[in-house]
């Protein structure tokens, strides 16, 4: 039993990364799927760009999308905001909101750059993009000392039906995935370093400690998971308690629960401020309340708990 904890508790504090090795492996298999199942390069002048352009590019773009969408963030940062265009940007510090944006940003662009990155490495839809390709500079660089046929045929040879010899074909395709692999290893090349950079900084930037920071780190995650458990169990208590007196037929018992100003207090953006230690909006209105409100002037808009996996 014993063993079974550790391991579990090992698991349970791996989970980002799980999550992010559980990511990589769905990106990696719907790759392979689309390239096996679903991608038929046209083998046409006209066509082969926009078609191989449109699988490297427009997966990521729903992946994108996805994320957003996913993100408890986005719809913190976005609720209400049409109604109430204050909670949005609080006391008009837009600069604060641009920030918390581009946070969910980076959290949302780490499944479209491993498709790009996986799409890229594999070859075939870049293969079929640029073999259709007019410019004469791509062409030159690929046909220099061959033939004209081989400008013709150029956009033929990802489907092995070109006229040029197999010795021909088969360098022109090393050459198209060649370049592919390379531009596959740049952006995560680019990815890495801007990552690493990016922690750097906002590390260097913390207003707390390391310590004190894991702790917060902790107290979040804790505080979701309660919240989510305590939610429920309060829900179905407030709905026994409902179809008990619509059944019974009597009124029903008093039931204490939020009222919309609070739900609208730990629901808003969290601002943090070195002369208060509190971890969270829930935290600050519970010991505080709706006292002190003019104080979030001071403070700064910002997300503790580092990337957000979907």
């Amino acid at each position: 039993m014993d063993g079974f904890q550790t391991v579990f508790k090992f698991f349970l504090n791996q989970k980002t990364t799980i999550g992010y090795s559980f990511m990589a492996l769905l990106t990696v298999g719907g790759e392979r799927i689309f390239s096996m199942v679903s991608f038929q390069c046209p083998c046409n002048k006209s066509q082969n760009f926009i078609y191989g352009l449109v699988f490297i590019v427009g997966p990521a773009l729903v992946l994108l999308i996805v994320g957003y969408f996913l993100s408890s963030r986005t719809w913190k940062l976005f609720t209400g905001c049409c109604l109430n265009p204050r909670k949005l940007c609080p006391k008009g510090n837009s600069c604060n909101c641009v920030y918390v944006f581009a946070q969910i940003t980076v959290g949302a662009c780490i499944p479209p750059v491993m498709w790009l990155t996986v799409a890229l490495l594999n070859g075939t839809f870049y293969e079929c993009a640029v073999s259709g390709l007019e410019n004469n500079h791509v062409v030159d660089l690929f046909c220099k000392g061959k033939t004209d046929t081989c400008r013709v045929e150029l956009p033929r040879v990802p489907c092995g039906k070109s006229s040029l010899s197999p010795a021909d074909n088969q360098e022109l395709l090393l050459m198209l995935r060649a370049q592919s692999q390379i531009l596959g290893w740049l952006i995560v090349c680019i990815a890495t370093v801007v990552g690493l950079i990016g922690t750097c900084y906002k590390n260097c930037r913390s207003q707390v400690s390391y310590l004190q920071l894991k702790f917060w780190r902790k107290y979040i995650e804790k505080e979701k998971e309660h919240f989510d458990t305590y939610a429920t169990e309060y829900a179905t208590k407030l709905a026994d308690r409902n179809l008990k007196s619509f059944f019974e037929n009597k009124d029903p018992e008093a039931f204490p629960f939020p009222n919309h100003s609070a739900w609208e207090d730990i629901s808003s953006l969290y601002t943090f401020c070195r002369s208060e230690q509190y971890y969270s909006t829930l935290q600050r209105y519970v010991e505080k309340g709706n006292k002190d409100k003019d104080d979030e002037m001071k403070c700064a808009l910002d997300f503790v708990d580092g990337i957000e996996m979907m």
